[in-house]
């Protein structure tokens, strides 16, 4: 089942571009029954071992700005370091309770997000003139913006995927490429950090991981190949509503304990 959890995560990313974060979580949770707090942490790595396998590619293709990606670090490395430490603190001294609510209301966020975009597809401006992320103000508003957002990755494991793009297609005049590979990398410097902060706590389940990791080389490569065969916009839709439904759940139990 290890193996197959996964091999899973991998291919539905691969096909739906939803973060792994935001699935991986949840997965534990409800068909392995891991703790939460260790749930979380061991998401958080699993998340970063996909992305050390997906970023390497975007970075070949050119897909990555440096400067952009410096930005958005400033803030949030600093975010996912104190959100870490934070859901540490929860996880030993405070209600689990907690954990189950904030993890709930970080996923129905992001699959509120993914709903919107599958009817709003063009709702985020971009900006008009073509150097406007050199701007100081742009630069600070970024830095300002990727610091929740680390944050909330420290904390839930979630949520980077969704926010980054927000902010890079409001505030940068990069392509969609390069918001794809700039937020990636973005993605992949922050759960290293996050987990390496998780690990040190030692809330991780280190052969369920491995296991995990071994399926999860695995389904990417399957999900990639298929990925073309597959109607991936409407994938996207049934999860996001799916991961609705769970989040809900989540806060409900958080509610009821």
């Amino acid at each position: 089942m290890d193996y197959l959890i996964g091999f899973g995560i991998a291919v539905v990313i691969a096909l739906s571009g939803v973060g792994a974060g935001v699935i991986t979580a949840p997965m534990l949770i409800l068909f392995l029954h891991v703790p939460v707090e260790i749930a979380v942490s061991t998401a958080l790595a699993y998340s970063a071992i996909v992305k050390l396998i997906v970023v390497p590619v975007q970075v070949a293709r050119r897909q990555v700005n440096y400067r952009v990606l410096g930005v958005m670090l400033l803030g949030g490395l600093p975010g996912v370091i104190l959100g870490s430490i934070f859901f540490k603190h929860v996880a030993q001294h405070g209600p689990k309770a907690a954990l189950y609510f904030a993890l709930g209301l970080i996923i129905m966020f992001t699959s509120g997000w993914h709903l919107f975009r599958h009817f709003k597809p063009a709702a985020i401006t971009r900006p008009a003139e073509p150097g406007s992320v050199e701007e100081p103000v742009r630069k600070k508003t970024i830095a300002a913006i990727m610091f929740p957002i680390g944050a909330e990755v420290g904390f839930s494991s979630s949520g980077a995927g969704a926010l980054g793009t927000v902010a890079l297609l409001s505030l940068t005049s990069l392509t969609a490429a390069q918001v794809v590979g700039t937020d990636l990398a973005f993605g992949l410097c922050i759960a290293l950090v996050g987990t390496g902060v998780h690990l040190f706590g030692g809330q991780y389940a280190g052969a369920l991981l491995l296991k995990m990791a071994i399926g999860g080389v695995v389904g990417g490569i399957v999900g990639s190949g298929a990925a073309p065969k597959i109607p991936n916009r409407k994938l996207r839709f049934a999860l996001s509503l799916w991961l609705m439904v769970i989040g809900f759940q989540f806060c409900w139990q958080a509610a009821v304990k």
